[in-house]
């Protein structure tokens, strides 16, 4: 896995303001993901493989030595249930395997808007929002995180208080002003 601690901080976080720019979905700016969103992957992969899996396996097992499979509920839905288990743990093996850690509160530059800062901006009817810009397979909306691949928080990178940035929405144009920007405290 590659890790930000093989280069310097700055051109980390260089590099994450860089490939903001770029569309690429594929790209490196999707691999990016927080120390506790990685955790949280870790975590689901591990109970799917240790837990789970395992728990299916052996429902599948029983039901198959009951007889008729084509009309056994259990292992019809056990096998559906195990493909579907076996499809994340692909995904989420792959995603582990790929990801870039990027720890926030190391970030040394915190007058700027970058990958994991939580950034408040208020727009011409001075409605304050408040997000957090983290990894695309952590964003929760619910705890106001976005992702780094949105389109607010791409028109936030980089960016300083006070600035006002125009934002093009489904719904047209829109003037937004940064308020403030935090970062997690170092440990």
């Amino acid at each position: 896995m590659n890790s930000p601690s093989d280069k310097t901080d700055e051109q980390v976080w260089d590099r994450v303001a860089q490939q903001s720019e770029k569309t690429d979905r594929n790209g490196d700016l999707a691999r990016y993901i927080t120390p506790g969103g990685l955790r949280t992957m870790r975590d689901e992969l591990s109970h799917l493989m240790r837990v789970e899996r395992p728990s299916v396996v052996e429902i599948v097992s029983w039901a198959a030595g009951n007889g008729d499979r084509s009309e056994n509920g259990d292992y019809i839905y056990g096998k559906k249930r195990l493909r579907e288990i076996d499809r994340r743990i692909r995904f989420l093996t792959k995603r582990v395997e790929t990801a870039i850690e990027v720890d926030p509160a190391q970030q040394v530059r915190r007058d700027r808007v970058f990958f994991g800062a939580t950034v408040t901006y208020a727009d011409v009817d001075d409605r304050e929002t408040t997000v957090t810009i983290v990894g695309a397979d952590e964003a929760i909306s619910e705890k106001r995180e976005i992702t780094l691949l949105a389109p607010v928080a791409r028109a936030l990178l980089g960016r300083v208080v006070g600035d006002e940035i125009t934002l093009h929405t489904p719904r047209g144009t829109d003037l937004i002003e940064i308020i403030a920007i935090t970062y997690p405290s170092p440990l």
